[in-house]
């Protein structure tokens, strides 16, 4: 298998870290793949323990009059009275956790195959073209093979067997449930089986969404027998399984029962030549807007198991296979479509459609973690080009029932513990995507309709929320925190004490500029909201200015704080610059330097929390301050430290109570992000500015040639990229929106305006080529 096409494996897969996913942006399954057998790790989005509880409830005690409440806390914070805010804090603003829930998994399929054991030249792979899985081998001198994917058209996981072998094929079926609420049954030919959700570290294990599932059979000149409660399907030909399930989230008793039925009812009349079809129609039509070649590469490095190449890698200290970067960004542009549609009920989680087990089992839930891990979920789509894949997240966003909770979540009930739970800007930071959404695309109608409303909300919000410091005359907000990091503070005449809660940490800086400039420009656009504007603007020149501490580093906090963590996994301030374009090398080079010493003397601890996210972060980073080199090496040890040999990325053991290791999805897409911003970044200073594009700003060394194809831009712009030995050859832009842009590369500066369907294609001194 080519380099650029798939996962491919020699050895039989027996557990998670080897299995290799499918997903429908619904529906999901991990497939371990051994000569006897099919398993298959069953997931579905809604399928949640837990209950509905009203944001507030959950408080430990309620203040009389909470407005006034939060201004004595602020005022305490301003005094520097740490302690008395803290116990504030932990009397009004944290809440019992109650029935959270967490996304649990559904159960496991096991396909037994019966017959010979004398096995050989047994292989399996993940077709990342064709959103399917393939294993193959020989038994007694004939070809056995299995098919497996989940299609989005008719919403159905389909396992296929065919072989040579003249005896035919003889498969036992059944299905395991997670937990104790499931049961199981086979009824005219078909396994029926219904579960629940229950669990009791996120909730009290009594309430949780149901699921009903069946599994029918589609054999060739064969027959479907029961036994022990399993379905013995024989047959000469081939033998197709078929499995459908829903839940009841959001649906009515009858609706979501049938809703099984009619899936499968309906994929049974279909050959399996035909589900492929549909599957395959509806996948590419996404999958294949973008493409990218890193290096020329060797026919025997890319037909070497991938397990291999990722040792290989680690080997080479990430310089040996330039192919194995593509094969990842691949590989996160498939998790993207398999876990999210554009009619997917929820949005990505902590695991994006899948589930190890690991983190229902332990205090963090498979959930949305507002601090990092859902935002990055989504750092890659937008520039991949897969618009659709954003709505069920500005759904989440949008949606009545949830508005309050995603923006104002932290403050009305804001969770269980300070260092996390009292992340004010974490709904912010989520709705920060539809300004992404809009730099992406500059649809006016998304402005008025969608992104506008929401974010003038946010900022009516914080107007409401912040206190003004009357020594500096700067807007803060307070009480809040920089994600799960810690500060030591001085106390007079005592020893030094370890806080959270603070004013202003640069997070929330960062996040309401970009909120306030986005609204002023959305107002000045739409021509609407005069009076608003005004007040925004006169806000906006009050927030606090970015701050160098006494190391040259970016402060994470309003005042120069030794940290408590140094060696912290969380770099939330450093968003000011892979995030936004606050800071950056072009226009802050003062403060991209301070970044940079910020990021040198968190990798200078011995014992940093090295994890997936945090990798992706430094990688993102330095291809920001043009470092193609550490960028590099930060991705290479995402790819070949952090990954499982599926190449699944995880977090460590030790790390925020973990005690395995535990798969973590947002270091496949962080990383994914990482790469498409060595090769070309996008930026937007001022929005009615002109799109800054870089070439090729973070190119490490041994990327000497390659293509990039179908890349997106802010300022509605596409465009494929072309380079040899390290230099530009080509670039090529389409434009879907009409603006100005200003593209930099090597000295050389190309400006421009342009319409819609527009093409621009410059060489490496950016003159125009047509």
């Amino acid at each position: 298998m080519a380099s650029d096409r798939g996962l491919y494996y020699k050895t039989p897969s027996t557990n998670f870290s080897t299995s290799l996913p499918l997903g429908n942006g619904r529906l999901a399954a991990s497939v371990m793949s051994s000569p006897d057998r099919e398993s298959l790790l069953l997931n579905e989005v809604t399928f949640w323990s837990g209950a509905p509880h009203t944001a507030g409830s959950g408080l430990i005690s309620r203040p009389a009059d909470p407005k006034a409440e939060l201004r004595t806390t602020q005022r305490c914070l301003l005094d520097g009275n740490f302690n008395q805010a803290k116990a504030r804090v932990q009397k009004y603003l944290e809440s019992k956790k109650r029935n959270f829930g967490t996304n649990l998994g559904v159960g496991r399929l096991d396909i037994v195959v019966h017959g010979r054991e004398d096995v050989s030249e047994f292989e399996r792979e993940l077709n990342l073209n064709e959103a399917l899985t393939e294993t193959r081998y020989k038994k007694g001198g004939h070809d056995f093979r299995r098919r497996c994917f989940v299609s989005h058209p008719h919403q159905v996981l389909v396992v296929n067997f065919v072989t040579s072998d003249p005896d035919g094929l003889e498969l036992a079926v059944c299905m395991q449930g997670e937990g104790d609420a499931f049961t199981s049954w086979v009824q005219d030919g078909r396994l029926h089986f219904v579960t629940q959700a229950l669990e009791n570290v996120h909730s009290d294990g009594t309430c949780g969404v149901k699921g009903h599932g069946i599994i029918a059979a589609v054999v060739e000149d064969g027959k479907i027998e029961e036994r022990d409660g399993k379905l013995i399907i024989s047959g000469q030909g081939g033998i197709t399984i078929l499995l459908a399930f829903n839940t009841n989230y959001h649906e009515s008793e009858s609706e979501w029962k049938n809703k099984t039925s009619i899936h499968i009812d309906h994929a049974s009349k279909l050959s399996m030549s035909n589900l492929l079809a549909a599957h395959l129609a509806d996948y590419q039509l996404l999958y294949q807007k973008a493409s990218l070649t890193l290096g020329s590469g060797s026919e025997e490095t890319a037909s070497l198991p991938t397990d291999e190449r990722r040792r290989n890698l680690q080997a080479s200290k990430y310089t040996g296979d330039p192919g194995m970067f593509a094969l990842y960004f691949h590989f996160a542009r498939y998790l993207t479509i398999a876990g999210t549609r554009a009619d997917s009920p929820l949005p990505l989680h902590l695991q994006g459609l899948w589930n190890d087990g690991e983190a229902c089992r332990m205090g963090w839930s498979c959930d949305y973690h507002l601090d990092i891990n859902t935002q990055m979920n989504y750092f890659h789509v937008l520039p991949m080009g897969i618009t659709e894949a954003m709505q069920p997240m500005v759904a989440y966003l949008t949606s009545s029932p949830r508005r309050a909770k995603v923006l104002h979540v932290h403050v009305t009930d804001p969770g269980w513990e300070m260092t996390y739970g009292l992340n004010v800007t974490g709904g912010l930071w989520m709705a920060s995507h539809l300004i992404e959404i809009y730099e992406y695309t500059l649809d006016d109608q998304f402005l008025r309709d969608t992104a506008y409303p929401l974010l003038k909300g946010a900022a009516e919000f914080f107007l409401d929320y912040m206190i003004e410091d009357l020594t500096t005359g700067w807007l803060l907000t307070a009480p809040s925190i920089s994600p799960e990091n810690s500060f030591l503070v001085d106390i007079p005449g005592k020893h030094r004490e370890e806080h959270c809660i603070h004013l202003s940490p640069t997070l929330d800086i960062v996040l309401l500029r970009d909120l306030f400039n986005f609204c002023l420009y959305a107002s000045k656009v739409l021509e609407t909201d005069t009076t608003f504007a005004e007040k925004i603007k006169a806000t906006t020149v009050k927030l606090p200015t970015f701050q160098v501490g006494k190391h040259g580093q970016l402060q994470e906090w309003l005042q120069d704080f030794d940290e408590a963590q140094p060696y912290h996994r969380h770099l939330s301030h450093t968003m000011a610059l892979c995030r936004s374009a606050q800071v950056s090398v072009r226009h802050t080079p003062d403060l991209a330097q301070a970044i940079k010493v910020s990021l040198e003397r968190r990798q200078d601890c011995s014992d940093l929390e090295d994890i997936e996210f945090t990798a992706a972060l430094f990688g993102l980073n330095y291809a920001r301050l043009d470092d193609g080199e550490k960028a590099l090496s930060e991705i290479g040890h995402l790819v070949s430290d952090l990954s499982f040999d599926n190449l699944l990325s995880y977090s460590k053991p030790g790390v925020a109570g973990a005690e395995e290791n535990i798969f973590v999805v947002d270091g496949n897409f962080g990383g994914a992000a990482a790469i498409m911003e060595m090769l070309v970044r996008s930026s937007m200073p001022i929005l009615e500015g002109p799109v800054e594009v870089d070439l090729l700003p973070a190119l490490p060394k041994t990327w000497t040639q390659g293509r990039a194809r179908g890349f997106r831009l802010r300022g509605g712009l596409e465009i494929d990229l072309e380079w040899s030995q390290g230099v530009l050859t080509k670039a090529s832009f389409r434009a879907m929106s009409s603006g100005t842009i200003a593209v930099y590369y090597g000295g050389h500066c190309f400006k421009s305006g342009y319409q819609v369907s527009d093409i621009i294609e410059l060489g490496s001194e950016l003159v125009v080529c047509r």
